[in-house]
């Protein structure tokens, strides 16, 4: 059964996908086509539900649950991983606060990214839209006042003579007590649910694989890395790759309905699907 299937080329993707689609781990007879887009791309992908599988922002799962259910394998999670608001020189937040008519590149306007930025600073509403790996010469550039970063930028940010001026993570972690939900992988409800299962199986399967091999992948890995050094490419796999990747687990599943609630609640997001997580599997 071949079926299509969406993520990044950032290392994390590349990391917990390399083994699954180069046949390192037995995939259950399941073949893949694989598009590399990202991450607001593949949220539009989503919107339409046009591939079998596909990470998207779990902002944007609010506005695809109703076409994609969330696998327990291949989330990024975490503390100390969230997006960064970035300036050209040095700014506080009460200068944000202060000034809603800055304007500020985002990766996207369903990025979780754009989610925590818009909960933290709702006044905030000049914004414009660029690919996640243009926004530093955005802010270099003068194109934008601020910038909204995420990825492999939070290591390259200071390098380049920019300034933080809030973590945005750090923000929801002290609001809530909880990991930042930041982005998933769903299958598409119109596949069977017996499907739907081996491919949490066959990606959690595949997960395992990077942990217990990290350089196995390193070639697949590089070749779609943005001039990133080995050293940043696993930092940034080491930061967004844990073990919420390999399951959920009840501490994720917590953290992601905090996260819609949340949304809900302020009105950021509109009702949602109730039915987000996939089934425990039927016992034979």
């Amino acid at each position: 059964m071949k079926l299509t299937i969406g993520f990044s080329p950032c290392p994390n993707d590349t990391f917990i996908f390399d083994a699954l689609i180069h046949h390192k781990i037995d995939t259950e007879g399941l073949e893949f086509e694989v598009f590399y887009d990202d991450v607001e791309t593949l949220n539009q992908k989503a919107f339409r539900g046009e591939l079998d599988i596909t990470k998207l922002s779990y902002h944007a799962f609010a506005y695809a649950a109703d076409k994609y259910i969330l696998l327990d394998a291949g989330s990024a999670l975490g503390f100390g991983v969230g997006p960064m608001l970035i300036s050209k020189t040095p700014f506080s937040v009460s200068e944000l606060e202060q000034n809603s008519s800055l304007k500020i590149g985002i990766p996207g306007k369903y990025t979780t990214a754009n989610f925590l930025l818009g909960l933290a600073f709702p006044e905030a509403t000049n914004k414009q839209e660029l690919v996640f790996s243009d926004i530093e010469n955005a802010v270099l550039d003068g194109r934008v006042d601020l910038g909204l970063i995420i990825h492999e930028n939070r290591f390259t940010y200071q390098d380049k003579g920019l300034h933080k001026v809030i973590d945005l993570g750090d923000y929801w972690e002290k609001r809530t007590g909880c990991a930042i939900p930041l982005g998933g992988i769903v299958a598409n409800r119109n596949l069977p649910e017996d499907v739907q299962h081996k491919i949490n199986r066959v990606l959690k399967r595949s997960v395992e694989f990077a942990f217990a091999n990290p350089k196995s992948g390193l070639e697949y890995i590089r070749s779609h890395a943005q001039e990133m050094s080995e050293e940043v490419m696993y930092k940034h796999i080491d930061l967004y790759v844990n073990k919420f990747s390999v399951d959920l687990g009840l501490e994720g599943k917590k953290a992601v309905k905090l996260l819609f609630d949340t949304a809900l609640e302020k009105g950021i997001i509109p009702s949602i699907n109730e039915d987000l997580f996939l089934n425990p599997p039927v016992e034979a």
